[in-house]
């Protein structure tokens, strides 16, 4: 079969108003969420979907480059048509990133082509479900993380993730409260990701120190990006001591740098986004090393259910003690609780996911086993411009924040 036609879609839900969310040292300001679907057309009509990067940039390499590149040519192995990429564009590792979104959508095409699921085409499932871990809590008051750790819980989960920013001691008070509220038995992950972002009120090494010391008597699965994610060396310091599980990974630029933390056991939770860091392939490839050292992965997903859905077929062809976790962000709706609403992130689906006790049920129909609702791109249309700022006390300063994970100020 041939490619007919390669196109990519932003879109963007805009809030009422904008949510202002204080942290110790500044304030956090989001305006929107972004996301993107890409959708390859061969010549007979089958269509594959992917999710992408919801940023402009991809957007244009995608029309200008992956596009014309792809299109006309003989889609028989992914793989093939990669290496061909490759060979004209190694130099430039942002635009093969992005080459990779665009990837899986062949991964698509090529599952329902044969009639198989993605999962096989990628080494083969050992299982049929992954564990999901409920993602929402930003700079609330302690007592608010108790409260939706409880309300997560409710909905069916086993663990929880929660971003706290509020001081040294309103951030131990939050861990603690979360744990008497949801007993010794449920799992809690901390993203720590703000605390080297407050400028000159950035919590030092001897901080971050101690407040891991003092969460490990509550029981954390682990402490994620404590320190700033680029500084390898004071992660192995602070592994070193062994005090709670460390996680790190969704900034990580290179196959080299994620080798770099690898190969150096700098974390015990290896985490990546398929969307944005690499797609399948370097997917597969750290995996293989980190099933050798023996840590732990954890998928870093923070946007629409087709990107849950993508990352979990490349999961389940691993144990899930080496594909442990899949991040699943849990949105607010009338009735449920969750970060702030985003509806748009299970409407790109014409049906939603199937979760069982806690576990994404991965389908076994062909390609990724989900139908893109195409319907989205008239009723989240596109707005320009960044989906939220940090704003610094000292310095005085503000900094955009875009879809785009290689930059290394964008978190969720």
């Amino acid at each position: 079969m041939k490619i007919a036609s390669v196109r990519s879609y932003l879109l963007s839900y805009p809030f009422a108003d904008p949510i202002r969310l204080p942290f110790w040292g500044g304030e956090r300001t989001i305006l929107k969420r972004d996301a993107m679907f890409i959708r390859v057309e061969t010549d007979s009509g089958l269509v594959g979907y992917a999710p992408g990067p919801g940023h402009e940039r991809a957007q244009r390499e995608i029309a200008e480059i992956i596009g014309p590149f792809l299109t006309g040519r003989t889609l028989a192995d992914p793989d093939a048509l990669r290496v061909q990429f490759l060979e004209s564009f190694a130099a430039r590792p942002e635009l093969i990133k992005t080459y990779c979104s665009v990837e899986i959508a062949l991964y698509d095409l090529t599952g329902k082509a044969r009639g198989v699921p993605v999962s096989e085409l990628l080494g083969g499932r050992v299982r049929d479900t992954i564990r999901l871990y409920g993602s929402a809590g930003m700079y609330m008051p302690p007592a608010a993380y108790a409260a939706e750790a409880a309300a997560v819980a409710a909905q069916g989960f086993f663990a929880y993730k929660m971003r706290p920013a509020l001081g040294p001691e309103q951030d131990l008070e939050a861990v603690r409260l979360m744990r008497q509220t949801v007993g010794p038995d449920f799992d809690l992950m901390v993203d720590a990701h703000t605390w080297w972002r407050m400028g000159n009120r950035s919590y030092s090494p001897d901080t971050v120190e101690q407040l891991a010391r003092s969460m490990a008597e509550y029981d954390i699965a682990w402490l994620e990006e404590p320190l700033p994610p680029d500084d390898h060396t004071a992660y192995q310091q602070l592994k070193g001591k062994d005090l709670v599980p460390l996680a790190s990974g969704e900034h990580e630029p290179s196959e080299e740098r994620y080798l770099d933390l690898i190969l150096t056991q700098s974390v015990d939770y290896v985490q990546m986004d398929v969307c944005c860091q690499g797609g399948y392939a370097q997917g597969r490839r750290i995996l293989a090393e980190i099933a050798r050292r023996g840590l732990g992965f954890a998928f870093h997903s923070w946007g629409t259910a087709l990107e849950v859905i993508a990352a979990a077929h490349l999961g389940i062809c691993w144990p899930g003690y080496v594909a442990e976790w899949l991040e699943y962000p849990c949105y607010s709706a009338p009735g449920r609780a969750g970060m702030y609403p985003f509806p748009l992130a299970a409407e790109i689906l014409q049906a939603p996911l199937e979760i069982d006790s806690g576990s994404l049920v991965v389908p076994r129909t062909s390609g990724l086993g989900v139908t893109v609702d195409e319907s989205v791109v008239d009723r989240y249309p596109w707005i320009p411009g960044p989906w939220s700022y940090f704003r610094t006390d000292m310095p005085a300063e503000t900094r955009a924040v875009t879809s785009d994970h290689s930059v290394q100020w964008e978190s969720h």
